[in-house]
């Protein structure tokens, strides 16, 4: 009596194999997606000058600039602002919320202070993560750089509330509702990413002319050794409307 030869595996179970196959797949693609979330990022900007004129017209060193906070989980650091001449306008209502309709943001606004070192605090992270106007600066609408803060992301709750805000584009809106009922709406001009240890002090807090909006949050690389992120993504956005709600 002679052995057969081992039987090959026919069609089907080619099929099977390669379905098999093609579901593994599948979920290590979602997998990847999901476990390796990284927030869109504009280019580098280039580093500051040695010395960088502000609006009056003196020169600020970098040794002059107040330092960034220190470094903390996924937390937007931007440096205090430099004190400045008060610009004379009208008085404009306090904001209460903000909507990106580029990036799908709707966040009611907490009002942020001055931390204990000097810096800018930042809005809590918490699972109902909202974005926070720096109330020592103008309100949005009045004249002059309003300053909102939003974190990119964090380790406990996921994407935060300016997780996509280095998406943005020129022209895309910014609406910021008030408290007497007013809406300012801006458009943006130009997102940036800076290093956070190169932060753009005088662009961001320095007097204008004009109504503008600035919306900070982290990026670049992620320094796992500080818990921090090394960059700010920042939104630079100026005013184009107002309308009641």
């Amino acid at each position: 009596m002679t052995d057969r030869p081992p039987r090959r595996p026919g069609a089907r179970a080619w099929a099977a194999l390669a379905l098999v196959l093609a579901a593994v797949a599948a979920v290590a693609l979602v997998v990847a997606a999901t476990g390796q979330q990284r927030a869109p990022q504009p280019p580098a900007a280039a580093a500051a000058d040695a010395a960088t004129p502000d609006p009056a017209g003196d020169t600020v060193t970098p040794d002059a600039v107040p330092a960034p906070a220190a470094p903390s989980q996924a937390a937007p650091v931007p440096a205090a602002p430099v004190p400045a001449a008060p610009v004379p306008a009208e008085p404009v209502a306090a904001p209460v919320s903000l909507e990106i309709p580029a990036i799908d943001v709707r966040s009611d606004l907490l009002r942020l202070g001055v931390s204990g070192d000097g810096t800018v605090q930042v809005p809590p992270l918490a699972p109902d993560d909202r974005a926070g106007w720096y109330e020592r600066g103008p309100a949005p609408g009045a004249v002059g750089p309003a300053v909102v803060l939003g974190h990119v992301d964090s380790a406990e709750w996921g994407p935060g509330v300016f997780f996509d805000l280095g998406a943005l584009q020129p022209g895309d809106e910014v609406t910021v509702a008030r408290e007497d009922g007013s809406v300012a709406v801006f458009a943006v001009d130009r997102v940036e990413r800076h290093r956070k240890d190169d932060f753009p002090t005088i662009a961001v807090y320095g007097n204008t002319d004009a109504a503008e909006l600035r919306l900070i949050t982290c990026g670049g690389a992620f320094d796992a050794g500080a818990g921090s992120y090394e960059d700010n993504v920042i939104a630079f956005a100026s005013l184009v409307d107002t309308r009641r709600a």
